[in-house]
């Protein structure tokens, strides 16, 4: 009898260690406040994003990251292409759930999204932005809608574009020379 004892104690003692050990382990999300994860789709912050996502923490080294390029194109518009590092673009229909450094990135013009891109390349149409400066953003996202950041700041990129009135063709700029006085042809020539 004493031995069935002994043996389901140490049995007991072997369950409770087993269970305090894994409660005791957080490997989803990492360590305490303020640490970053070792998992490479990193952890979620408290912060968030304008639109209300949170931002996913992971470590600077090896982390997703964006610049957007923005160059007038012969029509009057604008094509816009991201270059990205350790990171890649999911095609349409990828699940709702991080993987490292994949996702979508938001393309903003003063501070409202005008597209989600799933490749590097987008084209802003002519005659979509009035006059003056825009700020034309690229943020990166995981798949399941939180922004990649680093150090608290998000991952992204931005650059200015200016709209200027339209420009003169040739065509309408070339105009007739007045006659009369003054002009070269008319009374009053020297």
């Amino acid at each position: 009898m004493t031995w069935r004892r002994r043996a389901v104690v140490p049995a007991l003692a072997v369950c409770v260690v087993v269970l305090a050990g894994s409660a005791g382990c957080d490997t989803s999300e990492g360590g305490g406040p303020g640490e970053v994860s070792s998992s490479p789709v990193g952890r979620l912050l408290d912060e968030r994003a304008e639109d209300g996502s949170p931002y996913r923490e992971v470590d600077e080294e090896g982390a997703p990251q964006v610049t957007v390029e923005v160059a007038p194109d012969a029509e009057g518009g604008w094509d816009v292409r991201l270059r990205v590092r350790n990171f890649r673009f999911s095609p349409d229909g990828t699940g709702r759930h991080a993987e490292p450094g994949r996702g979508l990135a938001h393309l903003e013009v003063n501070g409202r999204r005008v597209a989600v891109l799933r490749t590097p390349e987008y084209h802003l149409a002519p005659g979509a932005f009035p006059r003056g400066t825009h700020q034309v953003t690229a943020r990166l996202y995981a798949d399941d809608g939180s922004v990649w950041a680093v150090d608290g700041e998000p991952v992204e990129s931005t650059a200015d574009i200016t709209v200027s009135g339209l420009e003169p063709t040739p065509e309408s700029s070339v105009e007739p020379i007045p006659e009369g006085p003054g002009s070269p042809e008319g009374p009053g020539q020297a």
